[in-house]
């Protein structure tokens, strides 16, 4: 029931990833603080006095883009500025989840309570209201070069003026019928107002910031086979306890994780005095992996309490700025993407060498002695066939050279697309961490191991959905079936309670609700 949501007060500080979650599910009341509004009213009566004195405006009195040159007349600025949001609505595609659009409306919402942007204070009501009211646009995610997110931001901008579609109660329908569903009124774009609503990369900070974290889960998990494969190969436990001493911070973090990980599995006997580098270097490999995700998301987070708008209000004035090319987000994901890369090969890896018959006398393909199989030499491929797609998704686009509105827009990100390939990654890992897990569990069973903890959980999961393998069998829904639990929210919640990694887990919010409902708390207070 809504009085039972928690309240979430916006004020232009940078949102967490906890608040976040309980945003985007639906789940908490949104307000704007009463000294945010000040700053609103404040920087819109500068935006006010500028328009009556006769001082172009850009995209309140002046035209954007190449018709930054034509002024219009006040007659003529309710027509424009209706015009321009409607304009701007041109996405198409596949829409974004509900999450990821709630999620930009509060980071709209956020930043122009920062004072730097000369909205009205209305236009920041009317997206409060439509929050509460949870009529959410449908905001189709084929739509932006990454330099403010204008055919994103423009789907919802029109939705304000009743145009478009949006999600009302779980239905989809045209934005005016919404409306009077809801009860409530299309808004009136004054001068300023229409430009705020789309020309800001809030859909790209909120999916990027639901991606990352996804991308935090997704580590988790892998990180989790990973370690259950190196006991499954007899690897030794040496190098995780030596990178505690001698590695960064974060391999230290990693190797006292799968040091606590493993320690309730009887481990079995080490018989190599030096393995694989994908065994002995997996606190390396994750290290730098979470390194760069906590940057990532730091950098994600601090976006959301920032005004990337043109132009904006500062120093008593309205001024051009630069602020919409979200080239510091776009270049850590970029970097994230190449991370993940090398965690799908370092899976990879392992996968191989559980198949190729050389550790702990396993047999080839893992065919249990005395059976007559081909046995998981053939879905090895599939393993190889995933890092291969991780990998084609690791390279930058950013720098790519596009040139548009007459030559006055020759800078991009190509933030959206960047996401959009780094979902696809996630997608991936988490297969990839399903046949980890299926190849461990044959081997384990085949040894005669006893998995505990954290490898008895995921060995049970594999068990659950595929049998121990002694005749030939179609794999792909075992393998589907092993990733969706996976990749669960319960699954995850159970694995961040059994061997927690805290400063990474509390700061990605990952887990059941009730502990993200805590950090929500705490930090309210």
């Amino acid at each position: 029931m809504q009085h039972e949501r928690p309240g979430i007060e916006l004020s232009g500080r940078p949102l967490g990833f906890a608040e976040m979650v309980t945003i985007g599910a639906g789940k908490a009341r949104i307000s704007a603080s009463p000294t945010g509004m000040a700053r609103i009213a404040i920087a819109r009566e500068i935006v006010e006095d500028a328009i009556a004195a006769g001082t172009p405006v850009y995209g309140s009195t002046t035209g954007v883009g190449a018709m930054k040159d034509v002024e219009w007349s006040a007659d003529e600025l309710d027509t424009f500025n209706l015009g321009l949001v409607r304009a701007h609505h041109f996405g198409t595609g596949t829409p974004f989840s509900c999450n990821v659009v709630r999620n930009a409306m509060a980071i709209r919402v956020n930043t122009a309570l920062t004072g730097q942007v000369g909205c009205t204070p209305e236009l920041i009501e009317a997206y409060i209201r439509m929050l509460e009211a949870d009529l959410i646009p449908v905001v189709r995610r084929t739509g932006s070069i990454g330099c403010a997110d204008i055919g994103l931001m423009g789907q919802i901008g029109a939705v304000l003026t009743g145009v478009g579609e949006a999600v009302y109660r779980g239905n989809r329908m045209q934005a005016a019928d919404a409306f009077r569903a809801a009860g409530l009124e299309p808004v009136r774009m004054a001068p300023r107002d229409s430009l705020a609503s789309l020309s800001v990369n809030a859909v790209s900070f909120a999916a990027a910031a639901e991606t990352t974290r996804n991308a935090a889960a997704s580590i988790r998990i892998l990180l989790a086979t990973g370690m259950m494969a190196s006991g499954a190969l007899g690897a030794s436990r040496d190098p995780w306890k030596a990178v505690r001493h001698v590695g960064t911070a974060r391999e230290a973090l990693i190797g006292a994780w799968l040091c606590n990980a493993s320690d309730e599995w009887d481990w079995p006997v080490a018989t190599h005095v030096q393995d694989p580098l994908s065994l002995r270097m997996i606190a390396q490999v994750f290290g730098a992996v979470i390194e760069n995700l906590l940057s990532t998301g730091h950098k994600i987070l601090a976006a959301t309490g920032r005004s990337d708008d043109n132009p904006v209000v500062v120093e008593g004035r309205v001024m051009t700025s630069g602020g919409s090319l979200p080239l510091d987000v776009t270049i850590l994901l970029e970097s994230a993407a190449l991370c993940m890369a090398h965690a799908a090969r370092n899976a990879f890896n392992r996968c191989v060498i559980l198949g190729n018959g050389q550790r702990r006398d396993l047999p080839v393909n893992l065919v249990p002695p005395g059976r007559i199989a081909t046995g998981f030499g053939p879905i090895i491929k599939l393993a190889g066939e995933i890092f291969s797609r991780v990998l084609s998704m690791s390279g930058p686009v950013s720098a790519q050279s596009l040139v548009v509105a007459a030559g006055l827009e020759d800078e991009a990100a190509f933030l959206p697309l960047v996401i959009e390939r780094f979902e696809r990654q996630m997608q991936a890992l988490k297969r990839l961490a399903a046949l980890e897990a299926l190849l461990s569990a044959q081997a384990i069973d085949i040894l005669g191991d006893e998995p505990k903890g954290v490898a008895g959980m995921l060995y049970d999961v594999v068990r659950k959905h595929a049998a121990f393998y002694t005749v030939d069998r179609p794999l792909s829904a075992e393998v589907e079936a092993i990733e969706e639990e996976l990749g669960s929210d319960d699954f995850l919640a159970k694995l961040t309670e059994q061997v927690p990694i805290a400063s990474f887990d509390d700061f990605f919010a990952l887990g059941s609700p009730e502990p993200i409902e805590g950090r929500l708390a705490s930090r309210a207070g």
